[in-house]
């Protein structure tokens, strides 16, 4: 089973380098000082969310991003994956799979109450990935987003 670690601020620089990995295999603009401002909240211990560590800490193999909200849908504390990365060289190996488990797991002994994440429709290996750990698409509901600037 993955081992998962809470990030500290002490992963900071490891977790900026992942984090503009992942921004640059998705296309997203992002400069490293916008991924350590976005980081340090959470690694400080802010209420919003945390960042495990998959894999050994001396060299993790990639992170997950949780952060939370409160539904009165489902009476409580919930969650969502902001981010799940993995290093190129140890994706297709049950890693992501088994991170997830055990990520549902620990939240669930904390009380959170569901799990969500957003998905590129078009990326049909993330799509069957998080179909076969338990995620579904909700029916007749569409992620809305509005940027406040």
């Amino acid at each position: 089973m993955t081992t998962l670690h809470l990030a500290d601020t002490s992963h900071l620089d490891i977790l900026t380098h992942m984090v503009g990995a992942f921004r640059d295999e998705e296309g997203i603009t992002s400069d490293e000082d916008h991924r350590r401002k976005a980081l340090l909240p959470l690694l400080k211990g802010s209420p919003y969310g945390v960042i495990y560590l998959m894999g050994p800490l001396s060299s993790p193999l990639g992170y997950i991003a949780i952060t939370f909200t409160w539904s009165l849908e489902f009476g409580g504390l919930d969650g969502t994956i902001d981010e799940l990365y993995l290093r190129k060289k140890v994706r297709g190996r049950g890693i992501g799979t088994s991170a997830i488990y055990r990520l549902i797991k620990v939240l669930s002994q904390h009380g959170l109450k569901s799990l969500a994440l957003e998905v590129d429709g078009r990326n049909q290996r993330a799509l069957q990935f998080y179909h076969s750990t338990g995620f579904r698409l909700r029916e007749h509901y569409n992620l809305m987003v509005m940027e406040l600037v």
